[in-house]
């Protein structure tokens, strides 16, 4: 879940009984740690609503990221299905009525439609918080999802091909073969079936999981971690918030957030029923989230499968966006990224591929020699939406990589850099392990929209971070450190908007390239 409005803590506060953190965190925790009071749900009156799109957002706003119209917050990404010829993603935003889930649709998971938000507390009787989308065995879409205030977990099934209109929720009340009524947190959720049985997941510290074979009758299965599970580079009770269990490759993965380190994830298998995790890793770089302020690249990540078999995934870009130069936070997704794991059991992370139909104005540098500590500006690769391939060699150099956003010197810029002995690839001041073998060139793959940089190394990290550049300083140029580098390639593209129109932002016409 995200960072609530500071006015929602006092009646968040019991939510999950977080216990033994600082002081520091006790604010933020009270705002996720509830078990709030069941009451009695308000009777359904359908109001769609629809996100008011500003007239005219200025020039500092986004591109192609997908992005809610104004300055809403949070933005966790819910519910993404595949259904009769489109891909539907749904994300939280604070709407007059509570929290919503607002609906987009596309063709192509880069040009996005909004549908009218249906999915509110006034259609459901209770506001929507985080869940995820899943297929039935009829292969129907539903979703599950943490109803605030109704003291359960909830699910809904789909009424129409749009995806517009939903059932009345139906609250998910696990209970142990005796029959009791098991000790347990309801928070977020998700679902899945596998073969005849679905499972379900209620999320937070130490999570706990059920079975049903009909999504009414639910069995409590007890914790969802194997007793057995090894020591990770993470405790044990770590944060399992906005829970996603699927098959990858030959493993399980179990993506989901931690409030205190952002997006990550678990491989492993199930084994006595229990999910044993087996390696475990990070997708958020910049600071922990402990007091409301900082920033997190990725946070509260949710994925779908393609008809192709990728396993696509999109996450909240929770950043300090400025908008006419006050800071805000807003609902920014990342750029969509494709999962995979092949038999080297390492994760792979690729931009994804349909994102290439924005390309235009190709250039391309190729066997440039960039002695030690010089920079190479790129001539001709400029702009503020753009998208760079590069390949280099760092030869013998002790730092090597690029800058952004730099003035005509080729200086003063962003530098992503990647320094081999330390095994580090830093984004500005964030700083990501990175172990290339021996041999290997160094690939990035970087994305510009305005005042955000997202960046995918080797295929094997992403990471994305907030940049506030000087007008003007559109440049890019290559840089070395302490040894000479050698730049394979460099392939450049300017990237057209996925928003059609004068605005930015219309809900009026159908996205896509001006």
């Amino acid at each position: 879940m995200p960072a609530p409005d500071p006015s929602r803590l006092r009646r968040l506060l019991r939510r999950r009984g977080v216990t033994g953190l600082p002081a520091s965190w006790l604010g933020i925790v009270a705002a996720f740690s509830l078990t709030a009071e069941a009451t009695e749900p308000a009777q359904p009156q359908p109001q769609p609503e629809t996100p008011t799109f500003p007239a005219d957002p200025p020039d500092t706003w986004l591109t192609y990221h997908l992005a809610h119209p104004g300055t809403t917050a949070p933005g966790d990404p819910n519910a993404a299905f595949y259904w009769k010829g489109r891909y539907h993603l749904h994300y939280i935003y604070e709407a007059q009525a509570g929290t919503s889930w607002a609906h987009v649709s596309s063709t192509d998971m880069v040009h996005w439609k909004w549908h009218p938000t249906t999915l509110t507390p006034a259609t459901m009787g209770h506001s929507l918080f985080s869940g995820t989308g899943f297929f039935t065995k009829e292969g129907k879409p539903a979703i599950i999802y943490h109803g605030e205030g109704s003291g359960h977990n909830q699910i809904a099934f789909a009424e129409d091909d749009l995806l517009e209109r939903w059932s009345k929720p139906v609250p998910v009340e696990p209970k142990t073969r005796s029959g009791a009524l098991p000790e347990m947190r309801h928070w977020d959720p998700d679902c899945w079936l596998d073969g005849d049985t679905y499972y379900a997941v209620s999320g937070g510290q130490d999570p706990h999981w059920m079975k049903s074979s009909d999504l009414k009758n639910w069995e409590y299965l007890g914790r969802l971690l194997h007793d057995t599970m090894p020591s990770l580079d993470v405790p044990r009770d770590e944060d399992i918030s906005c829970p996603n269990m699927f098959r990858i490759g030959d493993k399980w993965m179990l993506l989901c957030l931690s409030h205190w380190i952002g997006s990550r994830y678990y491989l492993g298998r199930f084994q006595d029923e229990k999910f044993l995790p087996e390696s475990h890793g990070r997708m958020n770089w910049m600071c922990a989230f402990k007091g409301g302020d900082e920033d997190a690249d990725v946070f509260a990540p949710e994925s779908l499968l393609t008809p192709d078999g990728r396993r696509v995934m999109w996450a909240w870009s929770r950043v300090k966006h400025r908008l006419n130069d006050v800071p805000v936070q807003s609902s920014i997704q990342c750029l969509p990224r494709e999962l995979s794991l092949p038999t080297d059991g390492v994760l792979r992370i690729k931009p994804l591929r349909e994102l290439e139909q924005l390309r235009y104005d190709a250039a391309t540098e190729e066997n440039v020699t960039i002695p030690a500590d010089t920079i190479h500006p790129l001539r001709g690769i400029t702009g503020n939406t753009l998208e760079l391939k590069i390949t280099l060699q760092p030869g013998s150099a002790r730092r090597c990589g690029i800058q952004v956003y730099c003035d005509p010197q080729g200086r003063n810029g962003f530098p992503i850099t990647f320094e081999p002995a330390e095994k580090i690839l830093s984004l500005g001041e964030t700083k990501i392990p990175l172990a290339l073998p021996p041999g290997e060139d160094l690939e990035l793959r970087v994305f510009l929209d305005k005042s955000i940089i997202e960046v995918f190394a080797n295929d094997r990290l992403a990471a994305l971070a907030p940049y506030r550049y000087a007008p003007g300083n559109l440049g890019v140029s290559l840089l070395s450190e302490g040894g000479s580098v050698l730049a394979r390639k460099v392939d450049a593209w300017k990237l057209r908007s996925i928003y059609a129109g004068k605005s930015a932002f219309s809900p009026e016409e159908t996205p896509g390239p001006r």
